[in-house]
């Protein structure tokens, strides 16, 4: 691959010396992202990092704050070539961010901090991401979970978790027993995205199905979701995110369904609240949204729902 900047240029970006990371304008910024999303950034910056250096650099080594307009250009140039527009515009704006903690910082002036940022998101052809699973696609999934096991309770847990909570895959994982209150019909999520608590409601029949769970897993302290190895022995620590993938593609293969991604059913929860005639308020609550138009994404009701809502006019 040809270097995008000259061996001298790109060295004038690196670091010197390491500096607090109280200082650090990457640092700053990842800090006040929740888990998930912090994991996320990370990437995004280190590709950024990366790119302008030959792959020298990562987040923690870049100077920030020697972005000008010249480099801030670059970057979206090869983000055009190398991702899809949601992707590389995501990565554009944990640039931005990272520029601004190095303009509040005082390590870049307001004039080179305006002209560095100044590069457009790339345009997207309007096409809504994922989708809603239907009824018999989740039923499917549950029926793939018949053995009475510790993978196939496990699994099926999962789903009624992710389905009936409309969770994110690293709220999912990062949930203990503790937050679990069956009583209530309760899950606590602690430090999602953005740094905020906020409570789900689950639904009786995924309540029975996790309670079905913790007859195996037991009650003792730690995750509530567990890996479970291939002797069926539970091992109380996190999944992975990407063991939470993992499982969701291996049940739709084994239900025979159309492969989904584990944030469709967050588009499916969203849905079908909204269909039930849930205000949009709050269902951008339960689902921890900042925006009622975040959760107007979500939905994907389709046609039969605008067909179904003109028939309420009264000519």
């Amino acid at each position: 691959m040809a270097k995008l900047l000259s061996k001298s240029e790109s060295n004038s970006l690196k670091l010197t010396e390491p500096i607090p990371v109280t200082l650090h304008p990457a640092s700053v910024y990842l800090d006040s992202l929740g888990k998930g999303s912090k994991l996320t950034m990370t990437c995004s910056l280190n590709t950024i990092a990366s790119i302008l250096t030959n792959g020298e650099c990562d987040a923690m080594t870049l100077d920030w704050a020697k972005l000008r307009y010249r480099h801030t250009a670059i970057i979206r140039s090869v983000l055009e070539k190398r991702y899809e527009p949601t992707t590389a515009n995501k990565i554009l704006c944990g640039l931005r961010r990272v520029l601004q903690e190095a303009r509040k910082l005082d390590l870049m002036s307001q004039a080179d901090y305006v002209s560095a940022v100044d590069v457009a998101d790339l345009k997207t052809n309007g096409k809504l991401r994922g989708r809603a699973l239907k009824k018999s696609e989740i039923q499917a999934l549950m029926d793939s979970c018949t053995d009475y096991n510790p993978l196939d309770v496990r699994d099926k847990a999962l789903i009624a978790i992710l389905r009936g909570g409309g969770l994110r895959r690293a709220e999912l994982v990062n949930l203990n027993l503790a937050d679990y209150h069956p009583n209530k019909s309760r899950l606590d999520i602690m430090g999602a995205k953005g740094g905020k608590d906020r409570t789900v409601y689950l639904p009786q029949s995924a309540i029975s199905i996790v309670n079905e769970w913790l007859k195996i897993r037991g009650k003792e302290e730690g995750a509530l979701i567990c890996p479970v190895n291939c002797g069926g022995k539970i091992q109380l620590r996190r999944l992975s995110t990407d063991g939470v993938l993992k499982i969701i593609r291996n049940r739709a293969k084994k239900a025979g369904i159309n492969s989904f991604s584990p944030h469709d059913f967050r588009r499916t929860f969203c849905s079908d609240l909204l269909d039930a005639g849930v205000d949009i308020v709050t269902v951008q609550r339960l689902a921890g949204h900042a925006s009622p138009v975040t959760t107007s994404k979500y939905d994907r009701r389709g046609e039969e729902t605008k067909l179904r809502a003109v028939q309420n006019l009264d000519l």
